[in-house]
């Protein structure tokens, strides 16, 4: 299926209670969804994954961050997502912890959820049926996986590449206060 391929990182957060910040998202893709804030590459500008994932948090959160404050959790390519595109996710965790909520901005409005909460909230399918449970297996980890969407059908996932928190080396993350950008 000849689709455009669209490169994203996402920003998965925790504040203080380790309750992680959700989007609930009022533009598409995936609007009036909750999923982790993030954006696209600027990829005519060659911007890498990391340099993405900066420049977003300091958009969408107000937050000044630098390389050693991201740990890439994992990596997700979608095959014909919604019969609108192909899509390559970067998932980093923004390693220091958030000290409060940031402000509702025009891609929607944020709110920290506990775990177990996560599952009761409208969430892109994708993201139910894999992203969240191989993020929270391999949260301090790193995995890569491949998803053919099927618009009338199960999902088919492979997962590629698979690595547990214990052969990570990630930093323990400190705290960082929010501000308005």
């Amino acid at each position: 299926m000849s689709l455009p391929y669209k490169i994203a990182t996402l920003l998965y957060c925790f504040n203080t209670q380790d309750h992680v910040l959700l989007l609930e998202r009022a533009q598409e893709p995936n609007r009036s969804l909750w999923s982790p804030c993030g954006g696209k590459l600027h990829t005519e500008a060659g911007e890498s994954p990391y340099a993405c994932a900066i420049r977003e948090a300091q958009e969408e959160l107000g937050l000044n961050i630098r390389l050693g404050d991201l740990h890439l959790t994992g990596l997700v390519s979608e095959h014909g997502y919604e019969g609108q595109a192909h899509w390559l996710m970067f998932l980093f965790e923004v390693l220091p912890k958030l000290n409060s909520l940031p402000p509702a901005m025009r891609e929607g409005r944020f709110e920290f959820f506990p775990r177990d909460r996560i599952e009761t909230l409208k969430l892109p399918r994708t993201d139910r049926e894999q992203v969240w449970p191989q993020f929270w297996k391999h949260r301090g980890g790193f995995f890569a996986a491949h998803c053919r969407c099927q618009p009338e059908a199960s999902d088919s996932w492979t997962i590629e590449e698979s690595c547990l928190a214990s052969c990570s080396s990630a930093s323990p993350p400190s705290s960082v206060t929010i501000r308005p950008a």
